[in-house]
């Protein structure tokens, strides 16, 4: 009876120990600090956008684009401003997403930023990796300058952004 009670304790701990993998990660049961929440903040906002690029989600990067937004930016070459709509702005990103097979933005130190109201502007860094392919592969950094208005939900979308980098 010992033995037999011996075997059925010792089956049970090599079968409890083979489930162990000493190698495995350990569940990480705390939050992300890459989940964005919404877009009650400014905060909010750049995390989901830069989660847009990462994800090539054009769907989430639309929901961040007022329906009269405006991007401009300085052609250098010609000596002149050019500017686009909502619109042209999906179907450009849209294009980036699909041509792209991955895309990594960081978003660095704010410049300026003003409060108030429900209107802001801020200008901030961004570092841009945009790979084709492992051998194509393009670096931007720059400055953008992005003015946000609050919706009739209060949620913050990105009215004008003016791309000030010099390239």
């Amino acid at each position: 009876m010992k033995i037999i009670l011996l075997l059925i304790v010792s089956f049970n701990m090599f079968i409890n120990w083979s489930c162990i993998n000493p190698f495995a990660p350990k569940l990480d049961t705390e939050l992300s600090t890459n989940l964005c929440t919404g877009r009650t903040t400014i905060d909010d906002v750049f995390c989901t956008f830069r989660n847009a690029y990462a994800f090539k989600d054009t769907t989430l990067y639309g929901s961040l684009i007022a329906p009269d937004f405006m991007f401009s930016y300085r052609d250098y070459d010609h000596g002149i401003d050019v500017s686009w709509g909502r619109e042209d702005e999906m179907r450009s990103t849209y294009g980036l997403f699909l041509s792209a097979q991955s895309l990594s933005l960081i978003w660095n130190n704010i410049i300026s930023s003003d409060t108030g109201g429900g209107r802001r502007t801020v200008i901030r860094g961004f570092n841009l990796t945009v790979t084709f392919n492992p051998g194509d592969i393009e670096r931007v950094d720059g400055y953008a300058n992005f003015t946000f208005m609050q919706d009739e939900k209060s949620l913050w979308r990105l009215v004008h952004w003016r791309d000030e980098s010099n390239y």
